[in-house]
């Protein structure tokens, strides 16, 4: 708050990681955090100190609540001043926080950087597939989940059932959980090592780029055609890198069908472009069957595929490649490499599984009679994420289902 020096410069995300961190883990602490800001505050004359202890105050009331008895001195202490510009701010958050569970990390960069600027708004850039992006407004205790509903909002899709938000990095794609807090989420990534304290010009130095990403996860009920803004920002720019991959068993015919639609959807009504089309043939046909013609052979079956879709347009040509797949039983499917299949499970009869350090572990059968699969991977996690999803997935459609036929 600025009453007494510090020996060494300090960024303000090191000062706030350093005064909550140890709160957010011990309990204990958390009353001890409220007790001394509000001491501070009272009969401060200083300025300075009295802006930076309200900032504290907004920061800890989006944390964590005080105890039953500690919570009325607190609400007594920001009613008996209305003329502070933060405290009825301060006011909502703490009730808010009262049936809220507490945050597992420290006040992100974002937060702090908004309370010292005396702005109680925030927001934050997502990303999507189709290389576009908004700004949506995070307050500091939205869920993943919150988020989502509020995007698939925004962005008029019909619903916001099977989409998740990913924390992209230099090294990896992480699915962020949605039961958690946005900003614990993305707190572990901005600063990996928050308990270790930094000087100033360290502190630029350790944050790690990263991109908030809106994605489709779970492709249950997917039907290109219904939902125009789905497949246009999500299921075509994610289903088309897995098919130029090779990840489908497809037929020639296939091939030189969608090598048409993709053609148009790069050149449009452009039949200039024709000449580039062996130049082209990395992004209209899958990289493992491309060999099996001569590009000048693929680019006549293209053309001819091309001018019998005469007529359509490029977003009717995206469309038309997403009904086309959307029949192969590997459509909106996650890949992973294997060696072999040994053998086939439904989820019905997986009773436990779990990641840890780059391995993958789940038991088939009963909890009291079952069968333990480990196998090491770097997409643990991954797989970890995927299962959750659709098991949550599968048990809220039968839970829908339970309660429709308890009124019929």
């Amino acid at each position: 708050m600025g009453d007494y020096p510090i020996k060494h410069a300090r960024s303000p995300i090191d000062l706030t990681g350093q005064i909550f961190g140890p709160a957010t883990q011990h309990e204990a602490l958390q009353d001890e955090i409220y007790c001394q800001i509000m001491r501070q505050m009272t009969s401060n004359n200083n300025r300075l100190s009295m802006e930076r202890g309200w900032q504290l105050m907004w920061l800890c009331s989006g944390l964590f609540p005080p105890s039953p008895h500690l919570m009325k001195h607190a609400l007594r202490f920001l009613e008996s001043r209305p003329r502070d510009l933060l405290a009825a701010d301060c006011l909502q958050r703490l009730q808010e926080m009262r049936s809220k569970e507490p945050r597992k990390f420290p006040p992100h960069s974002v937060e702090v950087d908004a309370i010292q600027q005396n702005s109680t708004q925030i927001f934050h850039k997502v990303h999507f597939p189709n290389d576009t992006d908004d700004i949506y407004e995070v307050k500091s205790t939205t869920t993943i989940k919150e988020m989502c509903t509020n995007i698939a909002f925004h962005l008029k899709l019909s619903s916001d059932n099977g989409y998740g938000l990913y924390l992209k990095t230099p090294n990896k794609m992480t699915s962020m959980d949605e039961n958690k807090y946005f900003f614990d989420c993305i707190r572990p990534v901005t600063d990996p090592n928050p308990k270790k304290a930094k000087k100033v010009k360290e502190v630029n130095q350790t944050n790690i780029p990263y991109l908030v990403m809106f994605k489709r996860k779970l492709w249950f009920n997917v039907s290109p055609g219904k939902d125009l803004v789905a497949d246009l920002t999500f299921h075509f720019p994610q289903e088309l890198p897995k098919y130029l991959r090779g990840y489908h068993n497809c037929t020639k015919e296939d091939m030189i069908n969608l090598g048409g639609l993709l053609f148009r959807v790069e050149v449009d009504s452009d039949r200039s472009q024709f000449v580039m089309i062996p130049k082209m043939l990395r992004e209209l046909i899958p990289a493992d069957e491309i060999k099996i013609m001569s590009p000048d052979e693929w680019k006549k079956n293209i053309i001819s595929s091309y001018n019998k879709q005469s007529g359509i347009t490029v977003q009717e040509a995206k469309i038309a490649f997403l009904k086309a797949i959307s029949s192969w039983p590997t459509f909106g499917c996650a890949f992973f490499e294997v060696r072999e299949v040994l053998i086939m499970h439904p989820f019905s009869r997986i009773t436990e599984f779990q990641s840890e350090s780059g391995f993958f572990e789940m038991t088939i059968g009963t909890l009291v009679r079952g069968v333990n699969f480990v196998c090491e991977t770097s997409q643990a996690s991954t797989i970890e994420d995927l299962f959750k999803s659709y098991i949550t997935m599968y048990e809220r459609e039968r839970d829908i289902r339970s309660r429709k036929q308890m009124f019929l």
